[in-house]
């Protein structure tokens, strides 16, 4: 049970969870899913500066979503799927519950509504 509420308070589920709320962080998300790129390129699309930039990915790679690495003058940065990963592993254990949830309380009413016509 411990192990439950604790679940629910997982810093790093948090940190995801944060980084993941920014939609630029997102967008950057999306084109590393197509690859490795410099920081340049992650930043081109945004107008943002680039220290604005800097602090989207570094939320990011505090959140293991990303890593990146310093090849002379460029940084590259990389995405971590296995983040996103686990993290859909505790959000679909999640809907299972509400599912489980959801599923006996139709029935429950399924019961109330027979019962009913059964006493009219």
């Amino acid at each position: 049970m411990l192990a439950r509420v604790m679940s629910r308070h997982d810093p790093d589920l948090s940190r995801i969870f944060h980084a993941l709320s920014d939609p630029t962080r997102r967008a950057m998300l999306e084109r590393l899913g197509q690859g490795p790129v410099p920081v340049s390129e992650l930043a081109r699309p945004t107008g943002m500066a680039l220290p604005t930039i800097l602090r989207h990915l570094a939320v990011l790679e505090e959140a293991a979503l990303i890593r990146s690495e310093k090849t002379g003058r460029i940084r590259l940065c990389a995405a971590r799927p296995e983040t996103l990963a686990a993290t859909a592993d505790w959000l679909a254990g999640q809907r299972a519950i509400w599912e489980g949830r959801l599923d006996r309380l139709d029935a429950y009413v399924m019961t109330l509504m027979k019962d009913r016509n059964h006493d009219d």
